[in-house]
C-alpha cells in the first residue's frame, strides 16, 4: 500500500518550493519527528519516491525539490550557493508548520543539510549526511566529471528514454531510468554548474563543529567520495559523530543496495526504516 499523501507547493525563502509527502499524520507517525529528504544535484524529488514511500511507513516524510530542479522555482538571476539552499529547507519546515524535523541529505543535500545545520535552526533535531562530497577550498577534487552531469541533462532535454540513460547509469533498473529520462530536462543547467562550482569553494568542514544535534554519517563501500581518513577527520571536527558504511553500494547508495541504505540508518531518526 502506498504511503503517498500528495505532492504541492509552498513560498518560502522568496521562492516557489515543491515537495512531496509520505506517510502524513497517523499511524504513530504524529510521536516521531517528521523527515525531510534533501535529494543530490541532479535528482528530482520524484526520483526519490521509492525512499519516499519507505520512509513514509514511519515518518511524515517531505521530499523537496531543491531550487533548480523539478518543479521548484528555477531560472536565469537565482541565487544557485549553499547559503540559499540551506535557507530554503529552514524556511521550508517553517512553511509547512514542523515543529521537529530531522534532515536527511545526500550527496549535495547532505552538504545543505551541514549548512543549515550549523545555524542552528528551531526545530531541527538530527542530521544524517549520506555520502556527502568532501572537496573545498585546498582539497581534493569531486570525483564526478561535471560533462557526466550537462550531457545527461542536454540529453534529457532533447527527449529520451530509459535506453538513453543507460551509459549514464547503467546498473540501474529500467524503471529508474527511466524515471530519470522523464525528468532530468527539470535540472536547470545553471543551478547544476553553481552546485558543482560550490563542491569545491564551500568549506563545509567549518560547519561541522558548530552543529549541535546527533549526527550520522552513512557512506559508500565502494564509493571514492567519502574515504577513511574522510571519516576520521569528520569525526574530528564534529565529536560524537556515527558513522555506517553501507555494502555493496557505491555514491547513489539507495539504487545500488536499499535495503543496506534502509539498515544503515538503525533506529537513529526514532524508529527502525528496513522491513
Amino acid at each position: 500500500m502506498s504511503t503517498f499523501i500528495h505532492g504541492g507547493n509552498v513560498h518560502a525563502n522568496g521562492i516557489r518550493q515543491h515537495y512531496l509527502r509520505y506517510g502524513g499524520a497517523g499511524g504513530g507517525r504524529d510521536a516521531r519527528d517528521a523527515v525531510i529528504i534533501v535529494p543530490g544535484i541532479t535528482s528530482p524529488a520524484i526520483t526519490w519516491g521509492f525512499v519516499g514511500e519507505q520512509f513514509g511507513k514511519q515518518f511524515d516524510t517531505w521530499v523537496l525539490d531543491v531550487r533548480g530542479r523539478g518543479l521548484s522555482s528555477a531560472g536565469e538571476g537565482l541565487d544557485y550557493g549553499l547559503d540559499a539552499q540551506a535557507a530554503d529547507v529552514i524556511a521550508f519546515a517553517q512553511a509547512v508548520g514542523l515543529a521537529r524535523y530531522q534532515i536527511v541529505g545526500h550527496s549535495m543535500g547532505a552538504r545543505i543539510g551541514i549548512r543549515a545545520a550549523r545555524s542552528r535552526p528551531p526545530g531541527l533535531s538530527r542530521l544524517v549526511m549520506v555520502d556527502p562530497p568532501v572537496s573545498g577550498p585546498g582539497r581534493r577534487a569531486y570525483p564526478a566529471q561535471l560533462p557526466w552531469y550537462v550531457d545527461s541533462i542536454r540529453l534529457a532535454s532533447q527527449g529520451t528514454d530509459a535506453e538513453g540513460m543507460r551509459q549514464y547509469c547503467p546498473t540501474w533498473t529500467e524503471a529508474h531510468r527511466q524515471l530519470r529520462a522523464e525528468w532530468l530536462h527539470t535540472c536547470d543547467e545553471r543551478a547544476v554548474l553553481a552546485s558543482f562550482e560550490g563542491f569545491h569553494t564551500d568549506d563545509i568542514h567549518a560547519d561541522l563543529p558548530a552543529i549541535d544535534v546527533p549526527t550520522l554519517l552513512i557512506t559508500a563501500a565502494r564509493g571514492d567520495v567519502v574515504l577513511a581518513a574522510d571519516v576520521e577527520e569528520m569525526r574530528r571536527l564534529r565529536p560524537g559523530l556515527l558513522e555506517v558504511r553501507v555494502p555493496d553500494a557505491g555514491h547513489m547508495i539507495p539504487w545500488d543496495n536499499e535495503a543496506g541504505f534502509y539498515a544503515a540508518f538503525g533506529d537513529f531518526l526514532g524508529a527502525p526504516l528496513a522491513n
